[in-house]
């Protein structure tokens, strides 16, 4: 897709919200969505292999995985400052090796965090300077942004209520619940600038009428996606 976002002809989807709001769960979702209702296939019939790239944030890259277990599952104590620059060292190799490679040939990225979750973890929860999070996110991605936000935004107390149904919290779901509202707000102060960029999908809902809500909102922004692939891909011929 040709756009203000990034010059490529790929579609970058990301999934953002707080703790239990069900992202995992969902790209799974749209993962099967994707190749029952055919978009798979339609670019698989444009050569364009691996048609999807299913990601995550911090932990999208062998790096990234090093950097997830230390960030998410360790005991240290990591200055929120190390703590936003761990975060940023994870983004930089992810968009070099796996998001951007994937779009330049055309293919689809979905992705469980990425921006949104630094300026509302660190910035909002953290209390880290918000211009300070924005330059080092573009310096991180290089001015990739994504095409599509899906907000999966529910209730503090919801959410952490089933983490806790999974056993054993890390280390951002160990923190109080003034932290996690502080990052509902941030989700909600970037929702309002985002324009069309962003969705908000109530996650205080079913599984399937959440996933409903997703496939709605995806089937029309992948219409007009694919229409402009199809002319770009033309005119390259």
């Amino acid at each position: 897709m040709h756009s203000s976002s990034h010059p490529y002809t790929g579609f970058f989807i990301v999934l953002e919200g707080g703790e239990g709001a069900g992202k995992t769960t969902q790209i799974g979702a749209i993962a099967t969505w994707l190749e029952e209702s055919g978009w798979l296939a339609k670019l698989r019939s444009f050569d364009i292999n691996p048609p999807l790239l299913l990601t995550r944030e911090p932990g999208g890259t062998p790096l990234g995985q090093g950097l997830r277990q230390l960030l998410l599952h360790s005991d240290l104590e990591i200055d929120p400052m190390a703590e936003l620059l761990l975060y940023a060292a994870d983004r930089a190799q992810h968009v070099a090796t796996s998001i951007r490679p994937q779009l330049q040939r055309g293919g689809i990225v979905l992705c469980d965090r990425y921006t949104a979750s630094t300026v509302a973890y660190q910035g909002y929860g953290r209390g880290l300077d918000l211009q300070i999070i924005q330059q080092i996110n573009r310096i991180a991605t290089g001015g990739l942004a994504a095409d599509l936000v899906l907000w999966l935004d529910l209730p503090v107390r919801v959410g952490l209520a089933r983490t806790q149904q999974r056993g054993t919290a890390d280390r951002l779901e160990q923190n109080a619940v003034a932290f996690h509202e502080r990052v509902r707000q941030g989700f909600m102060a970037l929702a309002q600038v985002g324009g069309d960029r962003w969705q908000r999908i109530e996650a205080d809902q079913s599984l399937n009428q959440v996933s409903k809500a997703i496939q709605d909102c995806l089937g029309v922004r992948l219409h007009q996606w694919f229409e402009t692939l199809k002319a770009c891909l033309r005119q390259g011929e």
